[in-house]
């Protein structure tokens, strides 16, 4: 089985694509997160959002979830536009593991 980590980062890649191809920022994502006690933080700068997730012990769909979660606040979008772009981004990566948990 792949490592958490290259899975991570195939995720992100692909989900970066999905999302530049829509004319969205995409956040730089890393793991884990700085405040202990959240599975994901997001934290704003002028030119840049950084998506912070804990990858390990959680189902790869949460994980998922997180950074498909992150691109839409990132982009601060909200109503039908962000459930259009969640329907997108999901097709964008693999999600036929998704009961198994991030080791």
């Amino acid at each position: 089985m792949e490592s958490t980590s290259i899975r991570f980062a195939g995720a992100a890649r692909d989900l970066g694509r999905a999302a530049r191809l829509r004319g969205l920022d995409v956040p730089s994502f890393k793991s884990p997160p700085r405040l202990a006690g959240f599975s994901r933080t997001i934290r704003r700068r002028p030119r840049s959002t950084t998506v912070a997730i804990v990858l390990r012990d959680r189902p790869w769909a949460a994980v998922l979830a997180d950074m498909i979660e992150g691109i839409i606040v990132a982009n601060r979008l909200d109503g039908t536009r962000a459930d259009q772009i969640r329907a997108v981004l999901w097709l964008a990566v693999d999600t036929s593991g998704g009961e198994e948990a991030a080791a």
